[in-house]
């Protein structure tokens, strides 16, 4: 008769529908007992459709049915919200002093870093009224849902994301909403979406330092801010306006991030710096944080950004970027 841990290893092999993670790693096993031949086994339901219970249902007593010694095998669900039943280990908050400097490229690569180096990476978009992370991603699916929950949509190579705008009928849908109306989506994200376990979590922050930042900072456990920024020197004044922010509330700054730090050219090997000499080791003094990356102006990386392939993308700069970010991120 197998024991319940034995029952735990098989159960982390049954996929979660639309989700493409285990039971086991979406922490959905909530009990696991064996008696006289006789498996219960207890699964929570948050988030998941009665389709995909019944799917669940019939692969797990397939599955568990197979071990020796097993005679009956009877799957329960509880009823249990996603927030009681995620953990995740840290949560790194990617945020900018004003748009358009790259921040939501960098949350997408600090991702693609992390997950490449075999952690599990979730990715809340909290830019709610200028969501960016799906298009650079390639993903479009709407999350399954139940009443209790949403599941996250995963990219190609199983980072989880959830976005305002996969719940929107089209991508071109504008979020016209009031502060408080933003705050209330960015802890719906948090509470009632099933991360599972995840080994960090990407918040992409609007810019700025209003009320959705000011949101994410009480609501959600920071475990460490980065700053985006590039070398226009309007852009290093409002950088030191977020890093004050961080400060004030506590948090941590992990490193500071220079985008859009120069375009090299090739035929002539030459950096050519189209925003004004780098502020890069500048920023880092003044945030009293590493420069975690000088990354260029790359027309691949424009590319495949825009064709949703950003997981793809490799250069010798971004691998510097990611080998630092590595070094620097919480265990």
């Amino acid at each position: 008769m197998p024991t319940p841990e034995e029952v735990k290893n098989i159960l982390d092999k049954v996929l979660v529908p639309d989700i493409k993670r285990s039971l086991i790693k979406m922490n959905l096993v909530k009990d696991v007992s064996v008696a006289d031949g006789k498996v219960d086994i207890t699964i929570a339901t948050a988030a998941l459709m009665k389709t995909a219970q019944e799917q669940l249902k019939e692969s797990v007593k397939g599955q568990v049915a197979k071990l020796d010694g097993v005679k009956d095998v009877v799957v329960n669900f509880a009823d249990i919200k996603p927030k009681e039943l995620n953990k995740i280990k840290n949560v790194i908050a990617v945020m900018s002093g004003k748009g358009g400097v790259g921040k939501s490229l960098v949350a997408s690569l600090a991702a693609v870093a992390l997950q490449r180096e075999g952690y599990d990476v979730g990715i809340l978009d909290a830019d709610i009224t200028g969501p960016s992370i799906p298009k650079m991603l390639g993903i479009s699916s709407r999350p399954a849902m139940s009443e209790s929950g949403l599941m996250p949509v995963p990219t190609r190579s199983g980072i989880e994301v959830m976005s305002i705008n996969l719940l929107l009928q089209s991508d071109d849908d504008a979020v016209i909403w009031r502060g408080p109306l933003i705050g209330h989506a960015i802890t719906q994200f948090w509470e009632e979406v099933l991360w599972g376990s995840l080994d960090y979590l990407i918040v992409d922050l609007p810019p700025g330092t209003a009320d959705a930042p000011l949101t994410v900072m009480q609501t959600i456990p920071i475990s460490g801010i980065i700053i985006v920024f590039t070398p226009q020197d309007l852009t290093a004044m409002v950088v030191r306006k977020a890093v004050n922010m961080a400060r004030k509330m506590g948090k941590s700054i992990l490193g500071v991030v220079e985008n859009m730090s120069y375009l090299y050219v090739a035929e002539i090997d030459k950096k050519i710096e189209l925003f004004g000499k780098s502020r890069g080791e500048e920023m880092s003094r003044d945030a009293e944080a590493p420069l975690l990356g000088q990354l260029p102006i790359d027309p691949e990386l424009a590319k495949l950004g825009d064709e949703g392939n950003i997981e793809q993308y490799n250069s010798t700069m971004y691998n510097a970027f990611a080998q630092k970010l590595i070094k620097n991120v919480p265990k």
